[in-house]
C-alpha cells in the first residue's frame, strides 16, 4: 500500500510546475505558447532566459529530492524513494490542471538519482555531458542520461527497482519522441 502513497505524495510534488509558476509570477510569457511549448528547463531557457531556465532546473530537482526523502522517512522503505520519484515524474510531465502537458521530466529524474545516491552523480555527468557537448543538442544529453539510469543502478538494483528505473526510462524516450524524430531528420536544432 506504500507504493500507491508515494506514487500520489510524488505526483502532488511534480505537479508543482516552476516554468508556469515563475512565468505567471514575474509576469513573464506563458510558455505553452512558445518554443516547444514544453513546461522544462530548455524552454523555460529559450524563452524567459537563462536564469529562469537555471531556476526552473533548480526546482524541478529539489522537488523530486525533497518528495524522495519525505517518503523515505514516512515510510521506512528503500523503495519508497522509487515509486515517489516515479510519482513525481508523472505529476511533472502529466500535470492534471495544465490538462496534463508538462515537461519531459529530466531534471525530476535527475533528483530522484541524486536521492537514490547522490555519489553516483560524477557517472551520470560522465554519460550525459560528452553526449550534450558532442552533439550541441541538450536533448541527446537528455536521452542519453535516461538511458544510463538502469544500467548504471543495475548492480545496485533489486528487480522491482530495476523494473521501475526501465520505465521511467522508457518514459523519457517517450516524451522525447518528436526530439528523436527531428534528430533522425537532421532537424534538431542546437542548444548552443
Amino acid at each position: 500500500m506504500y507504493r500507491v502513497y508515494c506514487l500520489l505524495v510524488g505526483y502532488i510534488f511534480g505537479c508543482f510546475q516552476s516554468a508556469y509558476i515563475f512565468s505567471k509570477t514575474f509576469k513573464k510569457p506563458d510558455i505553452r505558447n512558445y518554443g516547444s511549448g514544453n513546461l522544462g528547463t530548455t524552454n523555460a531557457s529559450r524563452i524567459l532566459g537563462i536564469k529562469f531556465g537555471f531556476a526552473v532546473f533548480v526546482f524541478d530537482v529539489l522537488k523530486a529530492v525533497l518528495s524522495c526523502l519525505l517518503a523515505k522517512y514516512l515510510f521506512k522503505h528503500d523503495l519508497a524513494i522509487i515509486w515517489s520519484g516515479l510519482g513525481v515524474i508523472l505529476g511533472h510531465d502529466f500535470p492534471f490542471f495544465l490538462k496534463f502537458k508538462g515537461g519531459k521530466g529530466i531534471a525530476c529524474l535527475i533528483g530522484l538519482v541524486l536521492a537514490i545516491d547522490y555519489k553516483m552523480a560524477p557517472m551520470f555527468a560522465i554519460s550525459m555531458l560528452p553526449a550534450v557537448f558532442i552533439s550541441r543538442k541538450i536533448s541527446v544529453g537528455s536521452l542519453v542520461f535516461a538511458l544510463s539510469v538502469p544500467i548504471i543502478f543495475f548492480k545496485k538494483s533489486n528487480l522491482e527497482m530495476l523494473i521501475l528505473l526501465i520505465l521511467i526510462a522508457l518514459l523519457s524516450i517517450f516524451q522525447h519522441r518528436q526530439n528523436i524524430v527531428r534528430l533522425i531528420k537532421k532537424q534538431e536544432p542546437n542548444s548552443f
